[in-house]
């Protein structure tokens, strides 16, 4: 399995239990409405219509947690100013669709630096420190070597990527 951070980790581990809290809550709450669980009517669940995976967004991709590696479209990791860290679901349609959501952002920051071109891939300085964005997030606000951008980081600084906020 990829390297993934231990704050990652605990995330997750944190969503998980927080949903299951939430539906004990609801099912108790659907039985003292209704009464015991033989009268409550089979409720459609989402993962009727596909397989449903969560995963972490290393930068590009999201890590699911089967450990396999799914592709994110680009442009809608820079639409939606995804950060390395953040947790997404992903939904894999009975027809072969996937279609991604993000469930559980990361704490972030956002940073001035300057926009690089090295070895045909973008990169932003801030300080001492280098991080790659999106080819896709760069053309879509024309973006220059040279030129200021705004980025959103996790706020623990521990990522390679982040997320094109704006051109200066």
């Amino acid at each position: 399995m990829p390297d993934v951070p231990d704050k990652q980790i605990k995330r997750l581990r944190s969503l998980i239990r927080e949903a299951e809290t939430n539906l004990a809550a609801a099912s108790e709450l659907l039985v003292s409405l209704v009464g015991d669980d033989e009268k409550i009517a089979p409720i459609a669940r989402e993962d009727t219509l596909g397989k449903i995976i969560e995963g972490v967004f290393d930068g590009q991709n999201m890590v699911g947690s089967d450990a396999k590696t799914y592709p994110v479209p680009a442009n809608y990791a820079s639409k939606s100013k995804l950060v390395q860290g953040d947790i997404l679901k992903l939904t894999i349609s009975d027809d072969g669709a996937f279609l991604y959501k993000q469930i559980g952002p990361v704490p972030r920051k956002q940073v001035v630096g300057t926009l690089n071109l090295e070895n045909g891939h973008y990169l932003v300085s801030v300080g001492d420190k280098s991080y790659r964005v999106l080819l896709a997030s760069v053309t879509y606000f024309k973006a220059k070597p040279g030129d200021q951008v705004s980025v959103n980081i996790p706020e623990d600084d521990n990522a390679e990527w982040a997320a094109l906020e704006a051109a200066l």
